[in-house]
């Protein structure tokens, strides 16, 4: 069995309010410490991108701080991240605007963590060699064992209009690659700062909650992003038969 934890969006440096971005750095640490302050082990934490809000090198290295971690932690990167300091500070990589995707070995699964990202849009895209290396990692990766599948846009409609008109084009090539690997057990993003749950290509799609804001439901009253809702997270069971449950905290 291999316990995940999934969180999104926690937009370090985020300006919207008027502490220059206190509040976020905040309840990202307040996420982390319950996670770290866990009785048992996790086998990982994912974050699914807008780790920054600018995509500042200063940023970055706010990011490592905070996401600093007894677990393992799996990153991908969001509309509002930039590769090229991205790759820097929390890789140590050379800069470069080539899409960061991974491939995490994990004991119980194989987790992929695609870059969805346009750089200098908001709208999200597996490009053609992303979908490529997708294809090429879930045909050589260990097949005895599940595969989750991980970026920040959700490939389709999640009736929150702002973010349906950002959310990741092109869908129908991510879907014939998924076709091809029955293994995949889930797929995995953020974007939407709500919590939700539905399906892509026959598969669960499954959305972090965002961290430092929520987004309202046009019946909530259409508000946008409110920030007086507290920061959530998911937890995601995966079986050893490849069932996947989901459970989503407050983290208060």
């Amino acid at each position: 069995m291999l316990t995940i934890a999934h969180l999104s969006d926690i937009h370090l440096g985020q300006v919207h309010s008027r502490d220059g971005g206190k509040r976020a750095r905040r309840r990202a640490e307040q996420v982390m410490a319950y996670l770290n302050a866990l009785p048992g082990p996790l086998d990982a934490v994912l974050v699914t991108g807008d780790l920054a809000d600018h995509g500042l090198p200063e940023e970055y290295e706010q990011v490592a701080k905070a996401l600093t971690s007894r677990h393992p932690v799996l990153t991908c990167p969001g509309n509002h991240d930039v590769r090229a300091p991205y790759r820097q500070v929390l890789l140590g990589e050379e800069p470069s605007a080539e899409p960061v995707n991974r491939l995490h070995r994990l004991a119980g699964a194989d987790v992929l963590m695609l870059d969805s990202s346009i750089p200098g849009q908001h709208d999200g895209l597996l490009d053609d060699p992303t979908l490529a290396w997708l294809d090429a990692q879930l045909t050589s990766g260990r097949q005895e064992l599940p595969a989750l599948v991980a970026f920040h846009h959700p490939p389709v409609e999640l009736h929150v209009p702002y973010v349906d008109g950002i959310r990741q084009f092109g869908e129908a090539r991510l879907a014939e690659v998924l076709r091809r690997h029955p293994r995949v057990a889930a797929l995995l993003c953020g974007h939407s700062h709500t919590p939700a749950a539905t399906t892509f290509a026959g598969l669960p799609l499954l959305v972090a909650p965002g961290v430092v804001s929520t987004i309202a439901l046009p019946c909530e009253g259409g508000r946008g992003i409110t920030f007086d809702h507290p920061p959530m997270l998911a937890f995601h069971v995966l079986d050893g038969d490849g069932r996947l449950t989901t459970h989503y905290r407050i983290v208060l």
